[in-house]
């Protein structure tokens, strides 16, 4: 499914057009990118925009769904280069998306178009992703409100002896049936001292008495992500790691408070990072306070200190702040965002208090 109708993505595709200065064409060919502007969901695809057009290229796997999807969007089935040949003349400009594409792609399209000029395009689809129109922001909040159910439900029910990987099906089971379309990203589940461990991996270990678990969760709706972090105690914590838990969510209080369009994703993390370097845990950072979503989990801007670009009134960003404590165990709360015009409005809505299970 797409979350934008055939006029929204043509009127994607011509604001695009606009956006690739002296270059005679473009090659899309990065799957998020491509289903930004096409609708296209399939996982072989690329599309060409010129002064001729927009171009579909898939394979004969795709061309039903290709036809269902993308609208009167000229569609070609070939594996090869050659329908580029026959649309790009000699001397043309071709843009490429260089930070994704395989430097043995660029060499073979070299090859098959040796009167054709293959340069680097840089990002422009990805600074027009930045801000979501209103089917993109629907979808989102879809998926926040989805895993702002589930998330916490399954942590609610949390005791000694569970393993991480089974709250991490069960997470999984709960969206399913809440009505996501799939995972936005394999789900993390850190307990007692793997919650030092940023991107711990759920595996056979059991929640012990005493722990806290981490539990980093999003849906996707109609390809876009959600993304949502909680943090739970199973029996009654420590109290080094409550002071760590109560340092996180002042500092991630203090992250969405700052979020609001013109202030730089910088400033963001600085509020989150001031915070807990107060409570003495600067060496406790250990990633930046943020990101975008929406297709892609991680999408620009990227919260971290000295990060210029500006958020805007449309965007979705998530507001991640952590602290990690190797051998004593870590703390993350999570929420997603949508920059209004105003502030901000958080779509993963539920209490940041520390339940005890």
């Amino acid at each position: 499914m797409s979350a934008a109708e055939p006029a929204a993505l043509a009127g994607r595709r011509a604001r695009l057009a606009g956006r690739i200065g002296d270059l005679d064409a473009l090659l899309v060919t990065t799957p998020a990118n491509v289903r930004y502007l096409t609708g296209f969901t399939g996982s072989a695809g690329s599309l060409l925009l010129s002064g001729g057009g927009a171009v579909l290229r898939t394979d004969g796997r795709y061309a039903e769904r290709a036809r269902g999807e993308v609208g009167d969007l000229e569609v070609v089935l070939d594996r090869s280069d050659a329908w580029l040949v026959e649309r790009l003349g000699a001397g043309t400009r071709l843009g490429v998306e260089e930070h994704t594409l395989p430097w043995g792609r660029v060499l073979a399209l070299a090859e098959a178009l040796p009167a054709v000029e293959v340069t680097p395009a840089g990002r422009p689809v990805e600074a027009l992703r930045r801000r979501k129109d209103p089917g993109e922001l629907a979808a989102i909040s879809r998926a926040c409100a989805l895993t702002a159910e589930v998330l916490p439900a399954v942590l609610k029910g949390l005791s000694p002896g569970v393993s991480e990987a089974e709250v991490a099906r069960r997470i999984a089971d709960g969206l399913a049936e809440a009505g996501a379309d799939g995972l936005a990203f394999p789900t993390i589940v850190a307990s007692g001292p793997a919650g030092a461990e940023p991107h711990h991996e759920p595996g056979a270990r059991t929640i012990a008495a005493g722990d806290l678990v981490t539990v980093d969760a999003g849906a996707r709706v109609e390809g876009y992500a959600a993304d949502m972090t909680r943090t739970v105690a199973v029996g009654e914590p420590c109290p080094r790691l409550v002071a760590l838990y109560e340092a996180v969510r002042a500092a991630h209080a203090d992250g969405l408070a700052a979020v609001a369009p013109g202030v730089a994703a910088g400033a963001v993390a600085e509020a989150c990072e001031a915070r807990l370097a107060a409570a003495g845990l600067a060496e406790a950072i250990a990633h930046p306070a943020g990101h975008g979503l929406g297709l892609e989990v991680h999408e620009p801007p990227i919260l971290r200190r000295g990060e210029a670009a500006t958020l805007d009134a449309g965007m979705a960003v998530a507001v991640e702040p952590g602290a990690y404590v190797a051998g004593l165990g870590g703390v993350r709360i999570e929420d997603t965002v949508a920059v209004t015009d105003d502030g901000a409005r958080v779509l993963t809505a539920a209490p940041t208090e520390l339940i005890v299970c």
